[in-house]
Formats: structure tokens, sequence, C-alpha cells
């Protein structure tokens, strides 16, 4: 079958219709053959922004301390209600999820966890986090950064609405953002029935074609990969069995997407993705009731939907947010803008339970949690000693990795 000049130009609009997508395609064609297998022995990086400045008070609750109930008369969980951690610490009630997660000996709580002099500005805050950096004008992410030392033909994948985060930009700004795999049918620009294009497409991939020369070459070469990529994706997907509930919320349905990749043997090494709605400056008990059990609900189905396709003990799952909150509650039974959280960091490979004191509640730092582990050494264990990258380069200084690996407690 001979295919027009026409339609040689469309099949190559394939590839420049998205030119974050190629790299994505050259990185599931080489997984492509054996998608339906496990997947290699690479660790994997989940990263979980929780945007907004979450209440680290009321997800790590001190309950014994007394200072507790004098900051939250109105905002304090109740006793007979809190999930306890152990004498002394528990979770929100409605961290059913990661209060499992602890039993099964994966929940690492990193307690105390920020930066000297902390900034309350969302964004300011939020772009030190993501970049590991003080600088107003550093361009890059910490993960940017450092992923393209591992080799991979992108930086990562950021699953979710709108633009890849800073945090994955790198000096090639190959980060790529994902909704869902139908965001990754072929699609060809111009008029006329997309039938008619995909036919296109797929006659030019097949290799028949007129078109020759280098460039004709190369570009038939790479739309043969990304048809071939796209379609044993798409069987994957659609082969996809778990006996997992997963919740019927955003967050689940996002990591849900990144258990599919993980289990086809996409060579992907960090996914990110963000829940948002934490900044609760009123009315925050049902909000943060609500937003909490996305957040425990959803890591729990995605770490025993890894378990059920033998992946389990490659992945390793970690949250953040920008800052905390204020120790004493507001008057419109809020919280406002604070300093010092805590970090959860969930997996086989996690230390279960508390990772350092809870910051004191008496102690305080213009009334907000004094932090006790720069959250750049939190970010050096994972470079180092789950990622395996070095870590001095990429944070702009050495960090002793902070200790919430089971693998470290044997090195």
């Amino acid at each position: 079958m001979a295919i027009s000049r026409r339609q040689f130009l469309a099949s190559t609009s394939v590839l420049a219709c998205s030119s974050v997508a190629s790299g994505f395609w050259r990185n599931v064609a080489l997984a492509a053959p054996n998608a339906d297998q496990p997947g290699g022995s690479e660790t994997i990086l989940v990263v979980i922004e929780l945007t907004g400045g979450n209440d680290g008070l009321n997800t790590v609750i001190p309950f014994r301390d007394p200072a507790y109930a004098a900051a939250r008369p109105k905002l304090m969980q109740a006793q007979h209600e809190i999930l306890k951690v152990n004498d002394d610490l528990a979770l929100h009630p409605a961290l059913s999820g990661l209060a499992k997660m602890l039993e099964q000996s994966q929940l690492a709580i990193l307690q105390g966890v920020g930066y000297p002099n902390p900034n309350r500005s969302h964004f300011v805050s939020m772009d030190i986090w993501q970049t590991a950096s003080f600088a107003a004008d550093e361009p890059y992410g910490w993960l940017g950064r450092g992923v393209e030392k591992l080799g991979v033909a992108v930086n990562g994948l950021s699953v979710g609405a709108g633009n890849a985060p800073r945090a994955l930009t790198g000096p090639s700004g190959r980060a790529i953002s994902l909704r869902a795999l139908a965001d990754y049918e072929l699609k060809v620009a111009g008029s006329g029935s997309n039938d008619a294009r995909r036919r296109a497409v797929e006659a030019f991939a097949a290799g028949e074609s007129r078109a020759s020369g280098d460039l004709a070459d190369l570009v038939k070469q790479a739309a043969r990969e990304t048809y071939r990529s796209a379609a044993r994706l798409r069987e994957v997907a659609a082969n996809y069995e778990t006996p997992v509930k997963y919740p019927a919320t955003g967050l689940a349905g996002r990591l849900k997407l990144v258990a599919q990749l993980i289990a086809a043997g996409i060579p992907e090494r960090v996914y990110y993705t963000s829940l948002g709605g934490f900044d609760t400056h009123a009315d925050q008990a049902r909000q943060h009731h609500d937003l909490l059990a996305e957040l425990g609900d959803a890591i729990a189905a995605f770490h025993d939907d890894l378990k059920h396709h033998g992946q389990s003990k490659r992945v390793l799952t970690a949250t953040f947010s920008e800052f905390g909150r204020r120790v004493k509650e507001n008057a419109s039974r809020g919280t406002d803008h604070g300093a010092a959280s805590q970090m959860f960091v969930v997996g086989e490979a996690a230390q279960a339970g508390p990772v350092g004191a809870h910051p004191s509640l008496t102690d305080l730092d213009d009334g907000d949690l004094k932090h006790h582990t720069d959250f750049r050494s939190v970010y050096a264990a994972i470079l180092e000693d789950w990622l395996h990258i070095p870590s001095t380069e990429i944070l702009g200084g050495k960090f002793v990795p902070a200790r919430f690996l089971k693998s470290q407690a044997s090195a």
C-alpha cells in the first residue's frame, strides 16, 4: 500500500503532537516486549505532595501532652477515636489505611521535618521543598537533577492534571505529565476521520511507505516504536486485573494508574502526584478528616496492589507538605500557616514507627513547632540509600541521610 506525502506528514505529527510524550514512549518501547512480566530489580520512588500545608499536629497527635488539649479545644481529636502508634503518639482517626500499613511494619513516621528560617508562603516554601534550594532563581528540581543521573529516558512521570511539577524539572526538561492511559492514544493532527488517520499511522508504522532516506527511516522507526508501544501498553491496561478494591477518590485513581504502569514493567523510577486542599484556615475538622481518609486509604490500596503484582519490595512512597500549621487553633476553627511537620514513608523497605521525637508544643518558634530534621537529610537518604544516586551535588551540600530504611539498620 502506497502512502501519500500528506499521510507521511500526518504520520510524523504523531511525534510532534506532544514533544514530552516521545520520551515516555521511548521508555515504553524498551519495556514493551515483556510488559506483562514483573519489572526489573530497580527501586521505584512515588512522591505524594500534600498541597496547602497539612496540619501535622492533628495528623500525628501527641495525645498525652496537656499542651495539645490546651492549644486545640475545638480541633482536639477524641482519645477514644484516635489510632494509637505508641503510648504517646496516635494517628488521626481517618488514617486507618496508614494504621494498617504500620501494623504490617511498612510505615515510617518522620517527625519534626522542616528547614531553617521557615517561610510561611505557600509558593516560596513549596519551591524550597521542590528544588531543595533557597535560591529564588533555581530552575531545577531535586528529583529532576537526580533522576537524570540514572540514565533513563525521562525524569519521571507526574500523574494528574496540569504540568509536571518543578521537582521533576531537570537540565534536559524531560519530565512529563500523565492523566490517564487514554491521554496517550495515538492522535494525528489535522482534519478528517480519526479512523482514517489511525489507518495512515498504522500503515506508516508497518513500513508500508515509499518514502526513503535517513530522515524518513528515522521517522518510520520512531513511529513504529511509538505505535507498537502504545498498543502494547493499551493491551496491558485492558488485561490489568487486581483483587484490590480502590476507593472511588481522585488520589486512589492516580495511584492505581501508577500501579498499572509499574506492573506493566515501564522502566520509570520516579512517579509524582499530589492531593490538594490542605490550606484549612476555617472549619478544618471535616475537611481534614476527608483529606486524610483519602490519603491513607489510597496508599493502603496502592501497596496492597503492588504486593499482588509482586512489586511491593521495589516501591517506596513518600509524602510531604510545604509546611505544617500553627500549634494554636484560630477563631475560625481552623489553623494558620506554620512550620515543621512530619513526612510519611511507606513500603516494605521502611523502618516501622516514629523516627525522631515529636517537637515540643511549648518550646515554639513564634507559635510554630521547631524542626529537628532538615528535609534535605530525608532527600539524601532517598537519593543515596534508595535510588543509589550521590546526593551532595544535587542538594548543594552534604546532608547526613536520615535513617528510616530497614537497610540502613544493617549498614
